[in-house]
């Protein structure tokens, strides 16, 4: 077979993404703390980006044209920033002399000296949560002890998982400080009785036997029960418990109430994550018989392209072509950013006045009256495409008078009814919590149950549906709900 090299024409057709199509994208897509995180990234990389600085604070973003001209955001109606160009009379070199010349002479060292004396250490406003170890070894140094306990104490304590147990056996902490096996014991039994209660233990058993010891509960039988029915506690089969320890039912039913308050975790308040606390994106109130939206904007900066770049072309001798470039590209990114963030808003307040046009009823009434709704109802609705629906309701929360959800939350598939009708599995899953929560815990409803009783109320769901949805709440099946 001979090879051949020939040209061919083809003419197809191609969507090619423009970079403001990209970057409206690429924002649209971000959460609220990632959209903050790329809004300081640009302020420090675009020097024709500024943040304005407002006495009042009223958070935002907003656009500058011409000479100063501002262009302020509203979410009904957002601006959107024009492109700055250069004009032809406009391509001059700036006289930065003046601009410059209160910044060419250096302070005074009076007002440096004066400075450094008065400024507060840096130091004095930076704070560390106390750890678990520091919590420990203080404690333990409170007892003043020798050089070889406090050695023994260290290594112990070191050894400390994130929930408080010793991962490391008395042999080997004994071969490290050179102490025999009943020295170092004698100093785990100290480091036991500090707190966190529970702390320095080696399983889940000794943890709950020295806080039952510390609330006065030895030789009882609620340490009958930790050193001896664990396993059954875990199960939840209080029978055996009865059996083997001769006890009544209310008897093991209050011993384990006991132990249920412990703490098995108890190095978890000195754990040193920090907890993300959800800002919402979007604010629902009900206002006499009405919904207003209205779009968080507290702690986003508020943004405006550098005038003073364009205005300083203006002004004496021709600038070059690498410099001209290098404005012209920095201030067409500036309002590309600006213009896409207004986009950004002007698409979440879309979206979530349609969500409130679909699920009226939830807002008004609770979860239970939640509405089965797929994208493309939302899309259809906005005349947007389902792609930009998923991105703007992903990571993105609404405060409503029900509670805070997540955009997506409103989003679910649709359950038959059986004489016609669909009903949203949300409510289908808020329904079969209440019915266990309101079960007798002596007697409690196994799925089969739980599924006959929602086809008496008109809901067509089957037995493993059941199963899955309270397996979703974490909630435990029927054989260790049981309570004697």
């Amino acid at each position: 077979m001979a090879l051949e090299l020939r040209q061919q024409l083809k003419l197809t057709q191609q969507l090619i993404m423009t970079p403001q199509l990209q970057l409206a994208i690429k924002l649209l897509q971000l959460s609220r703390l990632e959209l903050m995180a790329t809004i300081r990234k640009e302020l420090e990389e675009n020097p024709a980006l500024e943040e304005v600085v407002d006495a009042e604070g009223d958070g935002g973003v907003e656009g500058m044209e011409g000479d100063g001209e501002r262009v302020e955001f509203s979410p009904g109606e957002p601006s959107a920033a024009s492109e700055p160009a250069l004009t032809a009379g406009e391509r001059s070199e700036p006289d930065w002399s003046a601009f410059l010349e209160d910044f060419s002479t250096p302070p005074s060292r009076t007002a440096v000296e004066t400075e450094e004396r008065e400024a507060p250490k840096y130091e004095a406003f930076v704070s560390r949560k106390e750890t678990l170890n520091d919590h420990l070894l203080w404690q333990f140094l409170m007892t003043k002890p020798s050089p070889a306990d406090e050695a023994v104490a260290s290594y112990l304590i070191g050894n400390l998982n994130r929930d408080g147990y010793l991962e490391v056996s008395l042999e080997e902490a004994a071969a490290a400080n050179g102490v025999a096996v009943e020295e170092a014991e004698r100093v785990l039994r100290v480091l036991q009785t500090f707190d966190p209660i529970g702390v320095c233990a080696r399983d889940l058993r000794e943890c709950l036997l020295i806080q039952a010891r510390y609330l006065g509960f030895e030789n009882t039988l609620v340490t009958d029960i930790i050193r001896d029915h664990l396993p059954h506690l875990e199960r939840k089969n209080y029978k055996a418990i009865c059996k083997a320890l001769h006890a009544s039912p209310e008897e093991v039913i209050a011993a384990v109430n006991i132990i249920k308050g412990m703490e098995p975790r108890p190095g978890r308040p000195y754990s040193d994550e920090t907890p993300q606390y959800i800002t919402p994106d979007i604010y629902v109130y009900k206002m006499d018989d009405d919904f207003v939206i209205v779009l968080n904007d507290d702690g986003l900066p508020r943004l405006r392209v550098n005038s003073m770049l364009k205005r300083a072309v203006g002004r004496g001798r021709r600038v070059g072509a690498e410099a001209e470039s290098y404005i012209q590209q920095k201030m067409r990114s500036a309002a590309w950013l600006i213009k896409s963030i207004h986009q950004r808003q002007k698409t979440i307040y879309r979206v979530m006045e349609s969500i409130l046009r679909f699920q009226r009823e939830f807002f008004e009434k609770g979860i239970a009256h939640l509405k089965p709704m797929v994208l493309r109802d939302v899309a259809q609705d906005i005349g947007m495409h389902e792609s930009t629906i998923s991105r703007v309701t992903t990571n993105k929360y609404a405060h409503t008078p029900q509670g805070i959800f997540e955009l997506k939350y409103f989003f679910n598939s649709s359950i038959q009814r059986e004489e016609g009708g669909a009903i949203a599995s949300a409510s289908v899953m808020e329904r079969i919590r209440r019915i266990i929560g309101a079960e007798d815990p002596r007697h409690p409803l196994s799925d089969d149950q739980i599924a006959q009783i929602l086809r008496r109320e008109n809901i067509r769901i089957a037995r493993r549906t059941v199963a899955k949805y309270r397996e979703m709440m974490r909630l435990l099946p029927s054989s260790k709900r049981k309570i004697l």
